[in-house]
């Protein structure tokens, strides 16, 4: 287990351990509210009490429910104290989650940085070889065609939106899925993963300026009224139109291949995005955690493998179904008109024909 994966852990199980201190100070709340309901009634006989026998029952029975009421106050008190431990463990977890993915992320960059200074430096040796040797000039072709027809560099921009007043989705899993079924696919090292967390509005633009993703994945909720829910600057839900959608992907690199809208409802956002981008998936009513998490990574799986867009849909609909979640027609493909999804191949396997990957105007 990477550490990344350890703090993510952690990161569950404080949440957990939160939830489970809120359940008992409830707990012990709803038994302050029976205590003060016990003295209230027993405060009313008392003032009916005809005798001083009866007075000193009831007088008994008030006291004894104050010092059961004290005592689960103090429950209360401890599990508040408790609970802000608990909080602040839980935000010194995240905190590590943050820092370690951007390490990561640095590291990916600066492993993509070395791959291309190496690739460059052969490129010039070989250069330098054809000058000064031409009797190998042959055999320098071929290499310089070999290093041309290896699979092209891609990035899958993985953006990720929880907000806190929504019902919270397993995001994290998903991403953890998708990455390590790319790590495990034939072309790995020509997928770049790369995603970016609890996105604003402001932050969509931001990431597809800085890394020119090929493929643009929204992850999180949407709505029934053809919307994504993104976060405001508090941590909750904020809406966003199709019409926002489209008209960012429009204003977007021209080297967007393909958006991926792994959110509730997001069929006519995947339909409309066509007008500008060669492919869309999206969902045509409410799909749960496990459906979204398995067909994503399939997909990308098998796109990673050198698969048609067409053939990696179909692939990641055969788990769904394999994995018996009944929501194998959830997803759908669309295509941008004239265009075919069989052709559509993403990542260059050796010995495709270049006319393959030329984007569509």
């Amino acid at each position: 287990m990477s550490l990344l994966d350890s703090y993510r852990r952690n990161v569950v199980r404080k949440r957990e351990e939160i939830a489970k201190l809120q359940r008992e100070k409830a707990k012990e709340q709803t038994k302050i509210a029976n205590f003060s309901g016990k003295i209230s009634s027993a405060s009313q006989a008392l003032s009916r009490a005809s005798n001083t026998s009866t007075a000193k029952s009831k007088l008994r029975e008030i006291e004894r429910h104050q010092k059961d009421q004290a005592a689960a106050e103090k429950k209360v008190a401890d599990f508040d104290n408790k609970i802000a431990r608990k909080n602040k463990e839980f935000s010194d977890e995240q905190k590590k989650v943050t820092s370690e993915e951007e390490k990561e992320s640095k590291k990916r960059q600066r492993e993509s940085e070395q791959k291309a200074r190496a690739h460059q430096s052969r490129m010039s040796q070989i250069s330098s070889t054809l000058e000064k040797h031409e009797g190998l000039h042959q055999s320098t072709i071929a290499t310089l065609k070999e290093i041309q027809d290896l699979p092209e560099k891609i990035v899958v921009l993985f953006l990720a939106s929880n907000p806190a007043d929504a019902q919270q989705l397993r995001l994290d899993e998903e991403a953890r899925s998708i990455s390590d079924m790319i790590r495990k696919a034939r072309h790995r090292d020509s997928v770049l993963f790369e995603s970016r967390w609890a996105v604003q509005p402001m932050d969509v633009l931001q990431a597809i300026n800085e890394l020119n993703p090929t493929i643009v994945h929204f992850s999180g909720h949407g709505s029934d009224s053809d919307e994504i829910v993104f976060q405001d600057a508090n941590g909750n839900a904020k809406l966003v139109s199709k019409e926002a959608i489209v008209q960012t992907m429009m204003a977007s690199s021209s080297d967007i291949r393909l958006v991926f809208f792994n959110t509730c409802y997001s069929y006519n956002q995947a339909k409309s995005i066509t007008q500008h981008v060669q492919a869309a998936i999206g969902m045509n009513t409410s799909i749960g955690d496990n459906a979204a998490r398995i067909f994503s990574s399939q997909f990308y799986s098998a796109i990673g493998f050198g698969l048609s867009i067409k053939k990696a849909f179909e692939q990641a609909k055969a788990l769904v179904m394999m994995e018996g979640l009944n929501e194998e027609n959830t997803p759908e493909l669309f295509i941008q008109e004239g265009l075919d999804a069989n052709d559509l191949i993403i990542v260059r396997p050796e010995g495709l024909e270049q006319e393959t990957f030329e984007p569509a105007g």
